[in-house]
């Protein structure tokens, strides 16, 4: 940057005037990379159909990313179609066209990785193998997968490392991290625990500042609808040791643009901290604004608290 730009940069900020997207403070000190969750438009893509999933790398160009983290369940209605193979080969061709990075794979509803019912497992493992031969085809880093079908927490946790275990050796070098995403996976101590256990350096978190509800009695994403929660600012703590990727996840904005069940700031201050290196995924997950306008706020907020 000129120094001439440089000193009306610092002009503007000492004035209190608003900074423009030429001169963030992100452009001046980057310290992380931003990607885009592709359930930030699962509204786009499933109730309004305005946005065709294979499409998701040209639309997260048009929406300024770079990066991309990608959802299986989003594809369900293309692999009616066609075979995965014929997918992958269709989301390379796109992110190649539009220089987007392919970094990671969300992964659901493909069997209980923690089952006490080991058969239950091995068959959970198998569902799995596809998305990671998908993931290694598209230059993944990582596959994030869920760990349940077992409520009692000893129980979980023995299952779960086998269940991480089996799949990490078979995913070799692509990571398989593990979302907070819903009981006992949402308390943070006891996931540490089980990545700690599984001991394989291919096998990490996911941390996501929003998914620390463990029980809740009606089916809701709502932050405010959970019946016992894990404290969120500790649940980071706890997993961001393990961390691969990190979720930015976000639902309701005050006046000022920022979160309001989230503090950005501590989370972020958390992440740092930690001394993560990679990527943090914009995951926009409100229903009081359009994805587009809750995306630019939610990377708006990474930006703010990102030096």
């Amino acid at each position: 940057m000129k120094r001439r730009q440089f000193n009306k940069l610092f002009t503007a900020v000492s004035s209190g005037l608003v900074i423009s997207n030429a001169y963030s403070f992100s452009t001046i000190n980057k310290k992380y990379d931003i990607s885009l969750a592709q359930w930030s438009l699962n509204k786009m893509i499933k109730t309004k159909k305005t946005l065709n999933p294979i499409n998701f790398a040209q639309k997260a160009k048009e929406l300024g990313f770079n990066a991309v983290e990608y959802v299986s369940t989003l594809y369900r209605k293309e692999l009616e179609k066609m075979t995965i193979s014929e997918l992958t080969k269709k989301l390379i061709i796109s992110s190649k066209d539009y220089n987007i990075k392919n970094l990671l794979i969300m992964v659901d509803d493909e069997g209980d990785l923690s089952s006490s019912n080991f058969n239950e497992i091995l068959q959970s493992v198998d569902k799995h193998k596809k998305w990671i031969e998908m993931a290694s085809e598209l230059g993944c880093q990582s596959v994030r997968v869920n760990l349940k079908g077992e409520d009692d927490m000893e129980k979980w946790k023995k299952n779960s490392i086998v269940g991480l275990t089996k799949l990490c050796e078979f995913a070799d070098n692509i990571n398989i991290i593990v979302e907070n995403h819903g009981g006992n996976s949402s308390n943070g101590k006891a996931l540490a625990e089980v990545i700690r256990n599984v001991n394989l350096k291919n096998c990490g978190t996911l941390p996501d500042f929003g998914n620390f509800c463990i029980k809740r009695k009606i089916k809701s994403s709502s932050p405010k609808e959970c019946d016992i929660q894990y404290d969120k600012y500790q649940g980071m703590r706890d997993l961001m040791p393990y961390a691969k990727a990190v979720s930015a996840k976000s639902y309701d904005f005050d006046e000022f643009g920022e979160e309001t069940t989230i503090d950005f700031k501590r989370m972020m201050d958390i992440v740092r901290e930690s001394k993560f290196k990679g990527f943090i995924g914009v995951e926009f997950e409100g229903n009081k604004m359009a994805e587009k306008k809750g995306i630019e706020l939610t990377r708006n907020l990474i930006q703010k608290y990102n030096y």
